[in-house]
C-alpha cells in the first residue's frame, strides 16, 4: 500500500512539474502564475507548493545534482581529481543514446530552453551550482591548502558549467544526443586539458592578431 502511495505522489509530481514546463515554453517563465499552473495541472495550490517549494524549483529540479565532490573523494589510489573528473565527463559525453531516452531527451530540452531564456532562472541555477563548488573545495582542501583548494574548485566548475551549456544548447538547437555527445567529447578534452596545462601551455595566452 505504502509503495502504491509513493507510485501516485511521484506521478503527481511528474505531472504538476510537466504542466508547468510546456505553460513556461509557451508563454515564458514570468507570464505565467502558480495559480495557472496549479489549475491546468488539476491539483490545488497547496498540493503543488508541496511538491515544489518555489516557482523556480518547478523548473531546476535536477539542476547542479552532480556530485563533483563525491567523484574526487571516491577516486581510486593514485590518480589526480582532474582525472577522476575528465573520466566521469568521457563517460557522460560517451553515454547511452537509445530511443528509450527520447521522451527524457524531450524534456530535458524544454527544461534547458526555459532556463536558458530566463534570467532568473539562470542566476538560480547559477545559485545551485555554486554549493557543488564549496563542496568540490571542501575535499580538494583535505589534500591542499584552502586557497589553492579554492581557486581549484572555481576553475574546475567553471569549466563543467561552461561544458554543460554547450552540451545542452546544441540539444536545444536541434542536434540529436549522439550529435552532441561527439561535440562534447572534444570539448571535455579541451577543457581538461586546459585545467591541467594551463593557458600558456596550449597557446592560448598569446595576443590576438
Amino acid at each position: 500500500m505504502a509503495g502504491l502511495r509513493e507510485r501516485k505522489k511521484e506521478q503527481t509530481q511528474r505531472r504538476i512539474a510537466a504542466v508547468a514546463l510546456r505553460l513556461f515554453d509557451e508563454r515564458g517563465f514570468d507570464a505565467v502564475t502558480v495559480n495557472e499552473i496549479a489549475e491546468a495541472a488539476e491539483v490545488a495550490k497547496v498540493t503543488l507548493f508541496k511538491y515544489f517549494p518555489t516557482k523556480e524549483s518547478l523548473v531546476l529540479r535536477g539542476v547542479g545534482q552532480e556530485d563533483l565532490a563525491g567523484i574526487v573523494a571516491a577516486r581510486p589510489a593514485g590518480r589526480s581529481p582532474l582525472e577522476a573528473l575528465r573520466e566521469y565527463y568521457r563517460g557522460f559525453a560517451t553515454g547511452p543514446t537509445e530511443p528509450a531516452e527520447a521522451v527524457d531527451r524531450d524534456t530535458l530540452i524544454i527544461q534547458m530552453r526555459v532556463i536558458f531564456a530566463s534570467p532568473t532562472l539562470s542566476s538560480g541555477a547559477n545559485d545551485l551550482l555554486h554549493g557543488q563548488r564549496e563542496a568540490l573545495a571542501r575535499v580538494l582542501a583535505e589534500e591542499r591548502d584552502e586557497l589553492t583548494a579554492a581557486l581549484m574548485a572555481a576553475q574546475i566548475t567553471a569549466s563543467v558549467l561552461t561544458l554543460q551549456e554547450r552540451f545542452f544548447r546544441h540539444l536545444v538547437s536541434g542536434a540529436s544526443l549522439e550529435e552532441a555527445g561527439r561535440r562534447l567529447c572534444g570539448d571535455v578534452e579541451l577543457a581538461f586539458d586546459l585545467l591541467e596545462n594551463g593557458l600558456l601551455e596550449n597557446g592560448l595566452d598569446q595576443p590576438g592578431e
